[in-house]
């Protein structure tokens, strides 16, 4: 008697997931991180955020945001490094 077996060709090698999925996840905490270091503002972040735990608050626009996170970053003299 002869076995036959699956033709595997065409099947991927998969991943488990989690595993992927934490990868991925720290990848866009370090984005983040690095971006808050070099002062990008995150505003996708913000507004999620904000509908998340604040939903009865209004938003700032993209251009109000961007400038209270200016204003707030070169308002405190002796807070950055360099």
């Amino acid at each position: 008697m002869s076995r036959t077996l699956p033709d595997t060709s065409t099947r991927r090698l998969s991943r488990p997931t989690g595993t992927w999925a934490s990868v991925r996840d720290a990848v866009r905490r370090a984005g983040a991180i690095v971006r808050r270091i070099i002062g990008v503002p995150d505003y996708d972040t913000y507004v999620a955020h904000m509908s998340a735990h604040h939903p009865d608050a209004v938003p700032l626009t993209a251009k109000e945001f961007e400038i209270t996170r200016m204003n707030d970053r070169y308002s405190r003299p002796g807070s950055r490094c360099c």
